[in-house]
């Protein structure tokens, strides 16, 4: 029979270990999927053309064309709300995933331990970044950096990431400010 701790730990993903919490999730700002929105709005503009084109047609040639169009444009939108909204961050306790998701078919996940974690920033530049609020984070890790572009509230993001390694008792690499070692500090007060 399983603890009273094991039945009430809910999995949040397919990846997650028994012993691992799940703070806190993030995904990209809305306006990564304005290609697919403009895109998805060409469909509207094409079903009510015959209508524009040739008024004597009528309203319900123009509303048929106009429900066409909409439902065409959803399915041109769709693939990139797909892959906005299953492509996310999740910050455990032990590691940080970012799962891509491409449109329908691509699919990327990669993980990186907390204590890998050296340093984390944010960056806003541009008046569209100001504006909408998004912008790029920054983690330094010992394998190289992990830019994240498009993040909406980076700078919450940031402080929250820099918070859970706070308080998991994981901080930066702390470089000595001497480059002499005590031996040689030794070897030269003789």
């Amino acid at each position: 029979m399983a603890s009273h701790s094991e039945a009430t730990h809910k999995k949040y993903f397919a990846d997650q270990f028994d012993d691992e919490e799940v703070l806190f999730l993030f995904r990209k700002h809305p306006v990564v999927m304005r290609k697919g929105l403009i895109l998805g709005l060409i469909g509207p503009v094409i079903g009510v053309l015959p209508a524009a084109i040739h008024p004597d047609f009528g309203m319900n040639v123009f509303l048929l064309g106009f429900l066409v169009g909409l439902v065409l444009g959803l399915i041109i939108f769709f693939p990139s709300w797909i892959g906005w909204h299953f492509s996310v961050f999740i910050v455990t306790d032990q590691r940080f995933i970012q799962i891509k998701q491409k449109g329908l078919f691509t699919r990327s996940v990669s993980d990186l331990a907390l204590h890998q974690i050296q340093a984390v920033s944010s960056e806003i530049n541009g008046i569209q970044e100001t504006l909408l609020g998004f912008g790029t984070i920054t983690m330094r890790t010992y394998v190289g950096d992990i830019v994240i572009h498009d993040v909406h509230h980076p700078a919450k993001i940031q402080k929250r990431i820099v918070g859970v390694l706070r308080d998991l008792g994981i901080s930066g690499v702390n470089y000595p400010l001497s480059t002499t070692t005590d031996h040689e500090e030794q070897t030269q007060e003789v």
